[in-house]
């Protein structure tokens, strides 16, 4: 021992010593301490030396504190050091420091009242909370709420929570926070909603039983104890209050700063409201009962929003509004009773003043008189044993009876309610267990203690009597488990304390005994005080000042008490005859109510001493009223000790749980500590005796496995041994020595008081000294590292220097070499140009001279040809021009003449058109005709060609002719003009010579002045220039800035205009998926209530078939149909809805307003969605109105159809005419036979059954006939149309050549000949195009009619091959392919004609295709009856004629066509099923089908498949009923097995699959062009034609949401347990997180450890997950949906746990965590989801593990983390670094400023200020089309479905 404290007393340990102001205070030793100091040297945090002496005979050493890392835990047992110091530093620390309110201390909860509002008591704090155990999370009420309901569940023990404190200390809050939480959590399990009730009756008892007090603005001046009841499923059935002390002396009196209970406030606030009038009520400043504290108003609350909740309250409790009046009209009266002026009569005697308008106003409102109540007030009735006396009063007994009549008739009102509450509360169904809540008053000194004072700290001595005993219970039972040897814990019994107020004379027995005494009073009690326990009890003691008090020593304190009003209070008398006139009141039946049942207004000794005179009364003492008033005659305090007993014996059975409240400081400010109250209240409460309980045996307790992984660094290699618990034996037992420091449990080793600390600072000196080893290596490193660096860099710069003195010497040699040779070529050039000007000036002379002497020649020789030139071509043009006359009227004639015969050869061309087309139509001769006119085109042609030739010839010649002559005349004119032009040029010349050389001496004279004003000009432009350009310098710089600053501008702008789009983008995409999200929720939500609705029904139907004699039978009509049923929904809702009106009055009345309010809903939207259809079907008129017009202009191509159709039926009759005829033959054949002669029955039959036949054929006959009649009109019409258009013809312009008569026209004649041969040709070239097309188109029709001709050849021969009844079918299928084309073709002009009509053409195809289907089976079926008769017609000739045929004989048989079976059809890929079958197929294929069985060999999606082929059977015999009945069952029998089987993973995947794949395959077969783009022409083939059920794909994509809701739903309750266990518990990096010391919590989890999870567990889930959906087919992006929920989870959870759970804010766990994460986003890479989005909702988890990491020191740090933290709200960044936690001592904490810091920077973040994530939010789902490539008619249907009676068609 005397090692270990030279060990830890040594320089700079630090202690903790005593101080008047802050009742401990830090200090540091400045030295160190040996056994035979007397004092020890500290140093203060402040710097101050100061010398702490030791005692001489104890020298009891000051506590040591403990290390930092240990300061702040969550658990006050983990301390090292406990006790007073310890604790209260450790509180502060939390308190002030980390903002934390909560703190374990063993089994207790600390809740210290922080006077402010915190985010940590919504719905999703207790949803994380929930299913925890309680060392798991950070301290809370809800933990100790939560570890209470488990061990209800786990142990079916009954439990109670106690909450005390003072004052305050926040009791109610705390105790109401904890009914809510079971009010969440566990829910109703009736109609009735127990648990809104439950929470209800808070504020009712808020209003009538808490007040404001000095220390506290809602103060419970009442004790309760609420029991909350659970059944068999632990849902809250009911509620029991149990109400103990009311504070009735509030309601006469208050003191300063003090106010009356809220409800009074609450009515005269709200004294203006119109039903509040006849209270007569107004200021609470009017009435005594409300102003004597002089606070009327409370900062904050507003007292008429109060009342409006209270009666809300009272409403859902079922106290109706009468009865709310009643309660109001008497509390009105208790403020007007308070306000009668009682006045002095004599000394003896009072009088009240008659009308006094208070008194009035109180008897109006309870209904009684005014003369008795005013005579009551004033005057006692008195009893002897024979008579009776009436006594006056003096005015201050009357006034202390009127105050006891208000006091009473308030207790009696407050009794009265809870009452009613418990009535509300109370439940028909059996309770199983219940959970107790104990909200009671703490130890309470004042300056002056009276009664209540004595009660309310009586009670708290028993209950901490109860909490020591199950404290030293708990470490006992601890000790025993741990097979610890158990040694006496000595601790504070406070049971002398209890005797002496409870036992027999004890201070309670004395005070009855005194209240029964006739002249008891106050003073005698004291003296029987003292004299019975002033020298028997060391307890009691007496004031040395004072004969009227006395004083007790309690557990927390010493309380000195009053003597004065003890007798009185505990008497509580009221007079019997006011309690007797208020009973006799006839118009207020609630104050009757209220005193019905209550006890007679009689002092237990039945008279009142006092003086004055009496009244005889001649009135005899009735029996009856003395019989009833011995059972009032109990005490207050007797009363109450019956109740404190009574409760000790519940919380007694019941498992207790505590909550101590503190009170921080009593000025009310929030987050401040007083060091002094709070010592004071944790010695009143408990907790100190907890620490000191823990601290007398084991306190610290370390399992093996932490225990070595904490001080592994103190073992050495040889010590690890296989066995971890060997392992750590022998490590402590060369720790510490003294074997009474420790034991070694079976899973823990326990450890005494301060060794933990001692362990702690060994660890912390080794690893101090490893530090240092490691510092030293580093340094080295770091020191050779900077060498090395600065060697390399002295070479380098030594080598640059080098390298640069070098280039610096080569450049400058080279600069010499080429200066020399710059100036070698410069001389060159110099010289070289001199010599080039002066050969150039040579030349230039020369040239000019010679060229002057050959142009003189030139001219000469020039006008002499040009002559002989002009005169040859004037002769020879004379010529030519007469030549050309000739011949141009020669080749007119001819041209007259051959048009001529051209015309007539056209007409007949046109008439031998005609006569072939005329051929063509009768088909006959068609081949020789064209032949013969091909000949004649031929010819034409030829004919053609050579007058082509011709004309060619003559025009190339006449042309060239013309053009020759043409320039040749031009040249002459040139000539000519040019000879005059010269001539006049050489006098000009010699003018302007002479005036030249004039000019040229002017101009020398100039030539100077000009040079001179150049020179000055020059001069001056030089410098103007010089200026200008400076100024375009500037000018171009200030161009440059603008230029850049528009740029800037622009940029800044486009970036400005990109972000506002890119924010009003992401505010649509917000918007869009907020609404997707809100529809998704009211989805949930309806579900939700049709559930409940069904719950409700059945549970309904199930109670009344029990009943006997009664027996509900079933409906044939389903009035459980699927609300999405078209046209009857509504109807079927109002049926099922009064059909079930009878079951359902039991329903609470909120769950039916809530499905009232749900069906008006619907049925609004029913009605949006009937008048949508109305629209759709007004719009299908018109659009069907526009049809039936363009339906008139593609008849024609009907015609053609019918056509066809009539060719095709008289080839049908004459195949049946050829039958009949063949028929008819064998039977004449065989009349001689006597059994088919004619006149036979059977020839009857037969013959009858043909004449029908024939008859039948005749009407087909005549409709063949009209429609070849209208065909034939149509057509002929359309061929005039087109006559008309193309018999147009060109006129022809003529010149009469005769008009020529002068030979002066000549040349007129000419180009008329010319214009005349242009015309000719251009005509000619008209006709031969013309001709040339016809004879194209000819040629075109005649190929097409070959074509046409070889085409019917090769389909009559296929024809001919197929059977008769196929041959049909083909020819029609061959034809409508023809005719559409040919109908497309002339309908090209009009793209939407065209379309239009191809509609229209294929509806009538369609139409006829069925009507000749008809015919074809009437015709089949007429065969059949012919081959059958022709049979039998056999079979009866062959027995008549085979005996009379000899076998040599050879008879002829008739030979019977043989019938050849029709080719079986191609599979459609539809599903045909009978309508009994329906619920077979349901059945088969949803209700029994399992994922895990049949389905997983199955075609992904195939159920989706089978339906839909189904569907499509239904639509294709357009029966809308089959539809209906098919989707509704569909859709009932999914949710039903997803209701059955809703947990299972599986089944809710594969039919989310399914019901997807369903969805797409509407989309994709709707015909819907939008969905047909990736179809196949197979599968257009096959879309849906009669039915358009886009509603019905809306109801089934609700349905997919709801079953996407219930798969994450599945996948969260899989995935919730491991989460914690796995991203945060578990080390996956083995070693980097270090284990603290552990608290009491650990030990006392609710849940054993089940084996915990890993980060390898939540992937090998979600690869689960992944495959399941996968081979269940899942669309792709509906998988990406999921994982991103997936790890929406996963983060939203590990976030939530690591915001309440300070152990795991470390710098080690947040690399634990982005470990994790990697691992989470390497399983995305694997599974190719990284562009899903679920990476980025890992986000905050990210940064919160990095905010766990980084520095957090200064300003910079604090600007980093605001920039890094942008996914993290301002509340979670700062609980983060409130709870940052240090694991070693080497780590620094979060300073206070740091903090203050990131708040003031994050302060203008909008942002919400929620704490957590919301767990319980799923991202709105969509449904991308995903069209499927897999054909129907390949599908297979296995036999293992059980579906063979569906049918393929």
């Amino acid at each position: 021992m005397n090692r270990e404290l030279e060990y830890m007393f040594v320089e700079r340990a630090r202690v903790w010593i005593p101080d008047a102001e802050e009742v401990w205070k830090s200090a540091e030793l400045t030295k160190d301490y040996k056994n035979d100091d007397a004092s020890l040297q500290l140093m203060l945090e402040d710097g101050t030396n100061i010398e702490h002496k030791l005692d001489p005979k104890t020298k009891n050493l000051p506590y040591l504190r403990n290390p930092d890392i240990l300061v702040g835990e969550n658990d006050l047992t983990a301390l090292s050091y406990l006790h007073e110091p310890a604790v209260l530093h450790n509180l502060k620390v939390r308190f002030m420091d980390s903002k934390l309110i909560y703190t374990y201390c063993g089994i207790v909860l600390v809740a210290i009242n922080p006077y402010e509002t915190l985010q940590i008591y919504g719905t999703d704090i207790i949803h994380a909370y929930s299913g925890q155990n309680m060392g798991d999370m950070d301290p809370h009420i809800f933990a100790v709420a939560e570890e209470a309901y488990k061990q209800m569940a786990r142990d079916e023990r009954n439990q109670s929570i106690i909450v005390s404190g003072e004052s305050g200390a926040g009791k109610t809050v705390s105790a109401k926070y904890a009914m809510r939480y079971f009010a969440t959590v566990s829910g109703s399990a009736s109609e009735a909603n127990v648990e809104e009730k439950v929470l209800a009756s808070n504020p009712i008892m808020e209003a009538i039983g808490n007040a404001k007090t000095t220390r506290n603005d809602n103060s419970s001046r009442f004790g309760k104890y609420i029991e909350i009841g659970f059944d068999n499923r632990y849902r809250i059935i009911g509620a029991n209050m149990r109400t103990y002390l009311l504070e009735k002396s509030r309601v006469v009196f208050q003191a300063d700063e003090e106010r009356n209970y809220h409800v009074f406030y609450q009515l005269c606030a709200s004294s203006h409201l119109p039903e509040f009038k006849n209270l007569r009520l107004s200021s609470a400043n009017n009435f005594l009962y409300t102003r004597q504290g002089r606070s009327p108003v409370i900062d904050g609350v507003d007292d008429t929003k109060e009342l409006c909740t209270t009666r809300n309250a009272f409403t859902l409790l079922g106290i109706n509004e009468s009865y709310q009046m009643g309660l109001f009209q008497v509390l009105a009266a208790i403020l007007h009773l308070g306000n009668v002026e009682i006045k002095d009569r004599d000394s003896d005697s009072s009088i009240i003043a008659p009308n006094n308008s208070h008194l009035t106003a109180f008897c109006e409102l309870v209904g009684v008189t005014y003369q008795d109540m005013s005579q009551w007030l004033c005057h006692r009735k008195l009893k002897t044993a024979n008579e009776t006396y009436i006594k006056t009063l003096p005015r201050l007994q009357a006034t202390n009876n009127r105050d006891a009549l208000s006091k009473h008739i308030y207790a009696k009102l407050f009794n009265w309610i809870v009452g009613h509450v418990n009535k509300a509360l109370i439940t028909n169904i059996k309770q199983h267990s219940f959970i107790g809540v104990l909200d009671i008053y703490g130890f309470e000194t004042f300056e002056i203690n009276s009664f209540e004072q004595f009660c309310i700290n009586y009670a708290n001595e028993k209950l901490q009597q109860q909490f020591n005993m199950h404290v030293f219970k708990l470490e006992q039972e601890e000790y025993m488990r741990e097979q610890i040897p158990w040694t006496l814990i000595d601790f504070y019994d406070n049971q002398p304390c209890i005797n002496l107020i409870e036992a027999k004379m004890g201070i309670l027995d004395l005070l009855d005994e005194e209240c029964k005494m006739p002249r008891g009073s106050d003073d005698t009690w004291a003296q029987k005080l003292y004299n019975t326990h002033l020298k028997t009890c060391s307890l009691f003691e007496k004031p040395r000042m004072s004969n009227r008090a006395f004083i007790i020593q309690h557990f927390a304190d010493k309380v000195e008490y009053q003597c004065d009003g003890f007798l009185e209070k505990n008497k509580d008398t009221v007079n019997e005859e006011q309690i007797n006139v208020l009973k006799a009141s006839k118009k207020f039946d609630l104050l009757v109510e209220l005193f019905q049942d209550g006890e007679k207004a009689t002092s237990p000794t039945g008279q009142v001493a006092g003086t004055g005179g009496r009244t005889r009364l001649s009135i005899k003492p009735d029996k009856s009223r003395e019989t009833s008033s011995k059972e009032h005659k109990k005490t207050v305090g007797c009363q109450f000790r019956n109740s404190l007993q009574m409760l000790m014996g519940t919380l007694n059975a019941t498992t207790p749980h505590y909550v101590r409240c503190i009170k921080p400081n009593d000025f009310k400010l929030g987050f401040t500590f007083d060091p002094k109250r709070a010592v004071q209240q944790l010695r009143a409460c408990g907790v100190l005796e907890t620490i000191r309980i823990s601290a007398a045996g084991f306190p610290s307790r370390w399992t093996y496995q932490e225990f070595f992984s904490r001080y592994r660094v103190l073992m050495k290699q040889k010590d690890v041994l296989l066995d971890k618990k060997l392992t750590c034996r022998n490590v402590l037992e060369k720790l510490v020595e003294d074997q009474d420091k420790y034991q070694f449990g079976k899973t823990k080793i326990f450890f005494r008081a301060g060794q933990v600390a001692y362990l702690e600072k060994l660890r912390a000196d080794k690893l101090r000294v490893a530090c240092i080893r490691i510092q030293k290596t580093i340094r080295c490193w770091l020191a050779r590292k900077k060498y090395l660096r600065k060697r390399s860099a002295a070479i380098t710069i030594q080598r640059f220097t080098r390298g640069y003195q070098a280039r610096c010497l080569a450049k400058f040699m080279r600069r010499t070499q080429a200066a020399t040779t710059i100036q070698k070529y410069q001389r060159m050039c110099m010289e070289r140009k001199r010599y080039k000007q002066k050969q150039a000036a040579a030349l230039a002379m020369q040239t000019i001279l010679r060229g002057y002497i050959a142009r003189l020649k030139y001219q000469a020789l020039l006008r002499e040809h040009k002559m002989v030139i002009i005169q040859k071509i004037v002769r020879g043009w004379l010529a030519r021009c007469w030549y050309k006359r000739c011949l141009y009227s020669i080749v007119y004639l001819q041209c007259c003449f051959r048009r001529m015969k051209a015309r007539r050869e056209l007409k007949k061309l046109k008439i031998e058109a005609r006569s072939v087309e005329h051929f063509k139509k009768l088909n006959k001769g068609m081949e020789n005709k064209i032949m013969q006119l091909q000949r004649k085109i031929d010819a034409q042609s030829k004919d053609n060609l050579l007058v082509v030739e011709k004309l060619h010839s003559l025009e190339t010649s006449s042309t060239a002719e013309k053009e020759k002559m043409r320039n040749e005349l031009n040249r002459l004119r040139g000539v000519d003009e040019e000879a005059k032009t010269k001539t006049k040029q050489v006098s000009s010349l010699q003018e302007e010579l002479e005036r030249l050389r004039k000019e040229l001496s002017t101009t020398q004279q100039e030539k100077k002045t000009i040079e001179d004003w150049a020179q000055t000009y020059r001069s001056e432009m030089e410098k103007m220039v010089s200026e200008l350009k400076d100024q375009n310098g500037l000018l171009k710089k200030d161009k440059d800035d603008l230029n850049r600053s528009i740029q800037e501008q622009s940029q800044q702008m486009t970036e400005k205009m990109a972000r506002v789009i890119a924010e009003e983008t992401q505010q649509l995409e917000t918007d869009l998926n907020e609404e997707r999200s809100r529809y998704q929720n009211l989805l949930t939500e309806q579900r939700r209530l049709e559930e409940k609705y069904d719950d409700l029904k059945e549970r309904t139907l199930a109670s009344n078939i029990s009943k006997p004699g009664h027996r509900r039978t079933d409906s044939t009509h389903s009035s459980n149909e699927s609300e999405y049923t078209y046209n009857s929904e509504y109807a079927e809702l109002e049926e099922g809805s009064r059909a079930a009106e009878d079951v359902t009055r039991g329903i609470d009345t909120s769950l039916t307003l809530k499905l009232q309010k749900r069906l008006t809903e619907l049925e609004q939207e029913k009605q949006s969605l009937r008048n949508e259809l109305e629209n759709k079907e007004d719009q299908f008129q018109r659009a069907r109105a526009r049809d039936d017009v363009e339906f008139k202009k593609a008849r024609g191509a009907e015609l053609e159809y019918e056509s066809l159709k009539r060719q095709e039926l008289e080839s049908e009759n004459k195949k049946l005419k050829h039958n009949l005829a063949e028929m008819r033959q064998s039977l004449l054949g065989d009349a001689a036979t006597n059994s088919g002669a004619p006149g036979s029955p059977a020839y009857k039959v037969l013959l009858d059954q043909l004449n029908s036949s024939c008859e039948e054929l005749d009407v087909r006959k005549e409709e063949v006939l009209i429609l070849r009649s209208q065909l034939v009109s149509q057509k002929e019409a359309m061929h005039h149309k087109d006559e008309k258009e193309t018999m147009t013809e060109p006129s022809v312009y003529v010149v009469d050549v005769s008009k020529l008569k002068d030979a002066d026209e000549i040349k007129q004649a000419y180009v008329g000949l010319k214009d005349t041969n242009r015309l000719l040709e251009h005509q000619l070239q008209t006709q031969r195009r013309g001709h040339d097309n016809e004879v194209e188109a000819l040629r075109g029709e005649l190929q097409n009619v070959k074509e046409e001709n070889n085409r019917q050849q090769q389909l009559l021969a296929q024809n001919l091959q197929l059977p008769p009844e196929a041959r049909i079918e083909a020819s029609l299928q061959h034809e409508i392919t023809r005719l559409t084309n040919e109908n497309l073709e002339l309908m090209a002009d009009d793209p939407t004609a065209s379309r239009e009509a191809r509609v229209i053409i294929l509806r009538r195809m369609v139409d006829l295709m069925e009507q000749l289907e008809k015919q074809d089976r009437t015709i089949r079926k007429l065969k059949k009856q012919l081959k059958v008769y022709s049979k039998r017609i056999g079979e009866m000739g062959a027995g008549q004629t085979e005996g009379q045929t000899s076998p040599g004989q050879m008879v002829d048989e008739p030979i019977h066509p043989v019938n050849i079976p029709r080719r079986e059809k191609d599979f459609q890929g539809m599903l045909e099923y009978k309508k009994e079958d329906e619920l077979k197929l349901v059945k088969n294929l949803i209700l029994e089908l399992k994922p895990r069985g049949v389905a997983v060999n199955l075609i992904p999606g195939l159920p989706a498949y089978v339906l839909f082929m189904c569907l499509r059977h239904a639509d294709y015999v357009n029966d809308d009923q089959k539809v209906r009945t098919l989707l509704t069952s569909t859709i009932n029998s999914i949710k039903k097995i997803l209701k059955k089987r809703g947990d299972d993973f599986e089944t809710v995947s594969f039919w989310l699959s399914n019901t997807c794949r369903f969805l797409h395959c509407l989309k994709q077969y709707s015909g819907d062009e939008a969905f047909m783009k990736h179809n196949t022409s197979r599968q257009n083939e096959h879309t849906l034609s009669n039915f358009d059920l886009a509603e019905y794909r809306q109801v089934i994509s609700d349905l997919a949401i709801q079953i996407y809701q219930q798969l994450i739903k599945c996948m969260e309750n899989i995935l919730q347990p491991m989460i914690v266990s796995g991203m945060l518990e578990h080390e996956t990096i083995q070693g980097v997180s270090g284990v603290k010391p552990t608290g009491l919590r650990k030990r006392t989890s609710s849940i054993a450890d089940e084996g915990t999870y890993t980060l390898d567990s939540i992937l090998r889930q979600l690869s689960a997950f992944h495959s399941t959906m996968c081979q269940h087919g899942t669309d792709p992006e509906l998988i990406k949906q999921v994982v991103k929920q997936q790890f929406y989870i996963i983060g939203a959870v590990t976030l939530n746990n690591l915001l309440l759970r300070k152990d795991m804010c470390s710098w080690s766990k947040g690399m634990q965590i982005r470990y994790n994460v990697s691992q989470l986003e390497e399983w995305l890479r694997d599974k190719g989801l990284m562009m899903c989005g679920a990476k980025e909702t890992l986000e905050p988890l990210i940064q919160a593990a990095q905010l766990l990491q980084v520095k957090k020191k200064t300003d910079e740090d604090a600007e980093a983390i605001c920039s890094m933290c942008l996914a993290l709200t301002t509340a979670q960044i700062v609980k983060v670094l409130n709870l940052y936690t240090p694991v070693n001592e080497f780590e620094e904490r979060v300073s206070v400023s740091f903090i203050r810091t990131i708040q003031t920077r994050l302060r203008d973040r909008c942002e919400s200020p929620q704490l957590l994530m919301d767990t319980k939010m799923i991202y709105p789902v969509t449904f991308p089309f995903n069209p499927s490539s897999l054909a129907l008619e390949t599908i297979q249907i296995p036999g293992s479905l059980n579906l063979g009676f569906l049918t393929r068609v």
